[in-house]
């Protein structure tokens, strides 16, 4: 078997004759037929983008003056409950707390910590809010340039396994896994993963992406810690981290669901060919990858089984905006219900807040949106379905631009494997 070390491959990247793809330029190849060998391909950058609920945020920020305080005991970010500790910074005036991704707005039942997040990261000014235990309250603005300190950790993140969902019920449900409540019978179908794209789709046995490995992280440079908190041999995922401050907004926000605000991440994790056997791993395409179908009303509800090309094949990644079929009246539905904000008063898409996820053009009415989402079919209890595509809870378009920005910073050597 052939083989090269780390070593080596990082000498040919400094001497600018490595052959470094990303994961979308090789599957291409292979899909195409390209007749790409192990001596071909030293580095690929895979990547993934979604919803991913074990996020949070360790941050320090400045409430008052040293001695105003002794402890805080409540603490909310634009109406975000955000948990004080584990410091207490007694008399300080300032306060360490950790801000989960999925948690709830009190004031705003559409926002929440991934909203919050990209707010920070935009510019944006923050509302905070704090009581003491000494029962003293406080209210100020922060901005990002007010944040000394802040980390990301994400518990268990780019899963290898995810699950596409549909009511085979009449009942309507409320639930993490759509953009709105999802109805009717057979009808809708959601589903989340990047398919061929996926970091451990790549390397399913964690040969090469473990603890310790170099990633980015919603653009961020960071690190694998180890196993997420619910990984197994079968369904395995990571746990991550990187610094918040060097966060792009663009890769990471709110996304509006059913159940409420979820949060969405991005990741890219290079794989160094170091040898055939890692080679021959990377060779498998959306055909290959199977996506599990269950009932909205749980995952351990399992009714049939598909795979990714069936979702992403012949689709399109971004709505188009119609303007002659506007409707002022259809578009308040349409843009309270977008998950990620991005429907302006005028009907226009904002395409730095879209998310492709499809729900636009499931909602209009006038066809005012237009965009290839597909049709699935699938065979339940004997029974064939065509169950069109609701919503999607991943986006291959952040994720093809992440791994294009690790590309890049490899071949410019400002990331080391």
């Amino acid at each position: 078997m052939q083989e090269r070390t780390l070593d080596e491959i990082k000498e040919k990247i400094n001497n600018g004759e490595a052959n470094v793809f990303t994961i979308q330029e090789f599957k291409k190849a292979i899909s195409d037929g390209e007749e790409l060998s192990f001596d071909d391909v030293d580095v690929v950058t895979t990547g993934t983008c979604g919803i991913m609920s074990g996020t949070a945020a360790i941050l320090h920020i400045g409430i008052t003056g040293p001695g105003e305080f002794q402890k805080a005991k409540n603490v909310f970010l634009n109406g975000v409950p955000a948990f004080p500790g584990p410091c207490p910074n007694e008399q300080l005036g300032s306060v360490d707390v950790i801000v989960y991704g999925t948690e709830h707005s009190v004031k705003d039942h559409g926002y929440g910590g991934g909203f919050l997040l990209k707010d920070l990261l935009n510019g944006e000014k923050v509302d905070v809010e704090v009581e003491s235990i000494e029962g003293k309250k406080f209210e100020t603005q922060i901005t990002i340039d007010d944040v000394p300190r802040g980390q990301i950790i994400g518990v268990r993140m780019t899963f290898k396994n995810y699950t596409a969902f549909v009511n085979p019920t009449g009942d309507k449900v409320n639930s993490i896994f759509n953009a709105i409540p999802m109805e009717g019978v057979l009808n809708q179908l959601s589903f989340s993963g990047c398919g061929e794209y996926n970091p451990l789709q790549n390397d399913p046995n964690k040969d090469i992406i473990g603890e310790g490995t170099k990633i980015l992280f919603n653009g961020s440079k960071g690190v694998v810690l180890g196993p997420g908190t619910r990984s197994s041999d079968v369904k395995p995922n990571l746990m991550l981290t990187a610094d918040l401050l060097d966060m792009e907004a663009d890769y990471i926000g709110g996304f509006k669901t059913g159940a409420g605000p979820e949060i969405y991440d991005t990741v890219a994790i290079p794989i160094p060919v170091l040898n055939e056997e890692v080679f021959n791993k990377l060779l498998l395409l959306d055909p290959d990858v199977k996506l599990p179908v269950a009932d909205i009303h749980g995952r351990h509800l399992p009714l049939t089984e598909i795979n990714y090309e069936n979702v992403w094949k012949d689709t399109d990644e971004r709505p188009v905006f119609i303007k002659e079929n506007f409707n002022l009246e259809e578009n308040k539905v349409v843009q309270e219900s977008c998950p990620t904000n991005a429907i302006n008063d005028n009907g226009t898409i904002n395409l730095d807040n879209c998310f492709g996820c499809g729900l636009c053009t499931v909602l209009t009415t006038n066809n005012t949106y237009e965009m290839k989402l597909g049709v699935v079919d699938l065979e339940i209890e004997n029974k064939k379905h065509s169950i069109p595509v609701t919503c999607r809870q991943s986006d291959r378009q952040r994720a093809k631009k992440i791994t294009t920005k690790l590309k890049q910073l490899i071949l410019n050597k400002e990331f080391e494997l």
